[in-house]
Order: C-alpha cells, then structure tokens, then sequence
C-alpha cells in the first residue's frame, strides 16, 4: 500500500492566490468527461477492466507533453488516508474514493501533470475525467489546457462519440461537450447584506447552478459557493466558459459593491467582525473545521479590504487545506478523535498565524505544540 505523504504540497499549486480576482475568486476548474470506445461504461465494468483502462490511459498519458513528467498514481492502492487526502485538496472526486476514502473501486487512478495545471481521474463516474485548477479566474486559460490534453490524449485513445449527440457519457447530464466548469467563489459581502439568495436565483434562471465547497451534494462552508454551467448539449464549449465568465464577472462586481455598502453603513461593525474571527484562529485551544471555515471567512475578508495586513491569501488557503480532519492525522502521524483533531487543527492555526513557519506537522501526540 501506498501513501501521498512523501509528495508535500503535491497538487496544490492553486492554492497561490495567483490570477484575476484571487481575492474573490479562490480558483477555476474545467473538466471534460470521456469515455473510451470498446469499452462498458463505468457502472457495467468489472474489475479486470478497470485495471486494462488505467493502464492504457498512463500509457497514453506518457506519449503526450502535459502529462509525461508528472505523477502517476493507482488511488486504489493507496492507503485510505492518503486517498482521503487528496480528496481534501480537490484533486480527486468523492465517486473516485468513496466515502472516507474506504471505498475506492479497482482501477482507480490519477494522473497530475508536472506543473499541476492539468490532470485526469481515470474510472470514476466515466472512464476519463480531463481536469485543469488554477488559481483566480481563469477559464478560458484551463479551458484552453485541457483542450490541449483532450488532444493530446485522444491521438492514443479511440473516444466514444456520437454524430448527433457528441461526447457519450455514463449520466445523460454530460452528453455533448461532456464539459463541467466551476468556480470557487468567496462571497462574505452579499451573505452580510442578505442579497446572496437574489443573487443565486439569478444564476439559476440563467443556466447555471451553485454547489458547496466539495461540489455536489456538499454543504456551503465559510461563504464559499462553487458556480457551475448545467448545460453541456447544444453550445460550444467556448460558449459555455464565455458565458460563465461573464456571469462570474457580475457576481464579482455585486459582491464588490456589497463589500463597499457594508464599510459605508456599518464600518465598526465589520471591523470588529474581522478582528474577533483573526482574535479567535490566533489564540484558541480547540476549534472545529466548520468554526476554522467560518472565521477564515472573516479574516479573508479583512485582508481582500486591506483591513488587516500582514497575512496573505495564499497563507489563507494553506489554512483551509491543512486544517483538515485527513491532513492533520498525515501531521500526527496516528488517527485522531474528533476532540483531538480540533486541539491539533487549533495548533495548527496558530503556530501559521503566528509566524512560525508552514509546517503541516505542528503538534505532538497529546496534541500540544511543537516548540
């Protein structure tokens, strides 16, 4: 069995805070779901096939420029703590892991390029699920990097596909273009000023839909709200990031001016917000993830307002990653109770926010710091 510890901060370079409206716009996610011809779809294979397909896609995967010198790995013969892992940093889907990561089927894998633009999960809900994260808002550039790969890749692999329908895929949601583009997005301002239910239901009369922070059937947490288009037949798919783009942008600028409307009719309330949620990840002793998330929130918004300084969004991020239940028992090197995860997480929290330096192994055993 194999684990991700040795690999770092493997997959997270959209974390950088890099990009437009990184400040708002955590990151941006394209994806192309394909499936191989010859082959059942998903659902109907066994186990054998699923180990033939992996293999055939890190074959592929080789021959090409963006995945070549990247990193290859079968998830299922990871350790369920390290596929856990990789889940919580949005590398890898829940279908591809299961719950908690016990669940993985044969043949899952993943493959991340070398510069970890651009990657692929191979046998989660379809054979192929084509991949770019970035940093900012940036969809026409993962658009254009997966477009590459989509390439570069079915030169190798005979894709399944209909004249009339285009890209066949396991659920009917995805036929077409098979393309799903998201965008993690931090909206403090519209929530504080009660607008964020309008400004939802907009985005749904206009062909998009709104998710948590790990997508599908996930709860919103610390404000954030993933943005994604539900059609995928009949458009483009430069059609499909345009008009994303353009009501991202929108959001954007409502949730700009939100901000502004808050600073003018209750600046000491805001203030005192941002400070009481940095005064708490600063010095508390036991925190949960879901409290972190929250207060992370606030903090965030200081900084994005220049209210406070000092910090920056990438060390904001690295929070939001780190403080997590799989990344704290990686750091501790054991499993964790819940009480202990939160002792450790609070740890965590402090020795970043306190200067000490960006180690994910930031307590001992009985869950005090490290000195």
């Amino acid at each position: 069995m194999r684990d991700v510890s040795e690999l770092g901060d493997f997959g997270l370079s959209w974390l950088e805070g890099s990009g437009p409206h990184a400040d708002v716009v955590l990151s941006t996610r394209v994806r192309l779901a394909r499936n191989l011809q010859g082959h059942p779809f998903s659902p109907r294979m066994q186990d054998d096939e699923r180990r033939r397909i992996l293999d055939s896609v890190q074959t592929a995967a080789r021959q090409g420029s963006l995945l070549r010198d990247g990193v290859s790995l079968d998830v299922s013969a990871l350790v369920p703590l390290s596929r856990q892992v990789l889940l919580e940093r949005h590398l890898v889907s829940r279908e591809l892991v299961g719950e908690g990561g016990r669940e993985t089927r044969a043949g899952a894998g993943l493959i991340i390029g070398p510069e970890e633009l651009v990657g692929v999960m191979v046998n989660e809900e379809d054979h192929l699920r084509l991949q770019g994260l970035m940093s900012g808002l940036r969809l026409r550039e993962a658009y254009a990097a997966v477009d590459v790969l989509d390439e570069e890749l079915g030169r190798e692999l005979p894709m399944a596909f209909h004249h009339e329908f285009g890209f066949l895929t396991s659920c009917p949601t995805n036929v077409g273009t098979g393309l799903r583009a998201s965008i993690l997005i931090h909206l403090p301002g519209l929530v504080l000023t009660k607008e964020i239910g309008r400004v939802l239901q907009g985005i749904g009369q206009v062909g998009l839909t709104f998710r948590g922070l790990y997508g599908e059937g996930s709860e919103v947490v610390g404000n954030f709200f993933q943005i994604s288009n539900q059609t995928t037949l009949g458009k483009p798919e430069e059609d499909l990031i345009d008009h994303l783009h353009k009501i991202v942008q929108q959001v954007i600028q409502y949730e700009t001016h939100a901000r502004g409307v808050l600073m003018r009719e209750a600046p000491a309330v805001i203030e005192d917000k941002i400070w009481r949620a940095y005064g708490l990840l600063r010095y508390a002793r036991s925190i949960s993830f879901q409290e972190v998330m929250n207060l992370l929130s606030g903090v965030r918004l200081g900084v994005s307002m220049k209210l406070l300084s000092g910090l920056s969004v990438y060390t904001l991020n690295k929070i939001m990653i780190y403080a997590q239940p799989a990344h704290l028992e990686q750091a501790a090197g054991r499993p964790l109770s819940e009480a202990e995860s939160d002792v450790h997480r609070a740890a965590y929290v402090r020795r970043i926010l306190g200067g000490e330096g960006e180690l994910p192994d930031t307590s001992g055993d009985d869950g005090s710091e490290v000195e």
